[in-house]
């Protein structure tokens, strides 16, 4: 069954401008991006029903949880919409299974489910003030689902967390787009993550729809470019398959179907899932087949497109077999130098020490 699609017509009054959405965005996951003060937290609080003052209409599938023409405005309580804000919002007075359990309306099967796909059964007699950072945002994912909600809000889940931390909440982002049939709202400043969690992306600018679509395909939106700059991580979630304790690697086949090799990580068991991080300008873009490398990771690929960001170019390259993109991150003049073009055969190198597991 796939997840309903997400109506929204929203106007709200704010300090220096007026919010005005109007979107039907897919089942899955929808990434929100945008500058600071576009909006993207304002459009998450109106469509939980936070925001009293928002009209117009809000429908997940056939659930309609505003429509102020045909005056229908839903509580907060009676939408069932899973919120998690960016400081996880945990009571401090409650232990982690109360948090869950709270406004779960004693739906035992819903809390165990929750509790299960994010793994935080050690935890649950623990208090927040004792979970670090991803515990925490774990936890706050977990009470959200435990409400069965026909809508998921994450605003910058990731945004309050050290990004060398190994427990880092993506993977299990990934987890809930896999095992639960409902749609979300990413807000997130990450191209990365934007690309490797959601199918869909709103761009905001000034409280207005700038542009939507698949997320590759609008790299070199203005709102968009900016964080771009900043530089992009391919995400790459996989599993363990074989460690090679001799030869110091670790080789671990992504979702996308393509062997990756990496530092040995032996204390990751065999068959475990993993996400592998590996930063756009660490791939090494080359013309002809590569020999004498000591990179690990060699993949003939075909290049999609090449998008402008900032100063330098963002090369989108298919995997050859189906096995997904990589993002390579490069010079106006390495464009030139190396002719490359659409439709161009490349070869796309990443070194082993390149990668780590997020």
């Amino acid at each position: 069954m796939s997840a309903p699609a997400l109506d929204v017509d929203l106007t709200l009054g704010l300090p220096g401008f007026t919010l005005r959405v109007k979107t039907q965005v897919p089942g899955g996951v929808t990434a929100v991006m945008g500058p600071s003060g576009a909006g993207k937290t304002s459009l998450l609080e109106a469509i939980a029903g936070l925001r009293r003052r928002a009209r117009g209409r809000v429908a997940v599938g056939a659930h309609v949880l505003l429509d102020s023409a045909g005056g229908v405005a839903l509580p907060p309580e009676r939408r069932r919409v899973g919120y998690v804000p960016q400081d996880a919002g945990l009571f401090p007075h409650l232990s982690v299974l109360e948090n869950v359990r709270f406004g779960s309306r004693s739906d035992a099967e819903a809390v165990d489910a929750a509790i299960d796909t994010l793994e935080i059964r050690p935890l649950l007699t623990r208090s927040p003030r004792l979970l670090s950072g991803g515990e925490k945002q774990r936890v706050a994912l977990a009470r959200a689902l435990a409400i069965r909600p026909r809508l998921l809000l994450l605003d910058e889940p990731l945004a309050a967390l050290d990004p060398g931390l190994r427990e880092r909440i993506l993977p299990w982002l990934l987890r809930v787009r896999d095992e639960w049939t409902l749609p979300c709202l990413y807000v997130t400043h990450n191209v990365g993550e934007a690309l490797a969690v959601a199918s869909h992306l709103i761009v905001l600018q000034g409280g207005r729809v700038e542009a939507e679509g698949e997320p590759r395909a609008l790299l070199s939106a203005p709102a968009v470019v900016g964080e771009a700059e900043a530089g992009i991580e391919n995400l790459l979630p996989g599993r363990v398959v074989t460690h090679d304790t001799t030869g110091g690697i670790t080789r671990v086949r992504t979702d996308a179907g393509f062997d990756v090799s990496i530092t040995l990580a032996a204390e990751r068991e065999v068959g475990v899932a993993v996400t592998l991080a590996v930063r756009s300008e660490d791939v090494l873009v080359c013309k002809a087949p590569v020999e004498g490398l000591s990179a690990r990771n060699v993949y003939p690929a075909r290049v999609v497109a090449l998008e402008r960001t900032g100063p330098d170019v963002v090369l989108r390259g298919a995997l050859e077999n189906g096995g997904g993109e990589l993002l390579a991150r490069v010079t106006p003049a390495a464009v030139a130098a190396l002719d490359l073009a659409p439709d161009r055969d490349v070869w796309l190198a990443v070194k082993s020490h390149s990668i780590r597991i997020v």
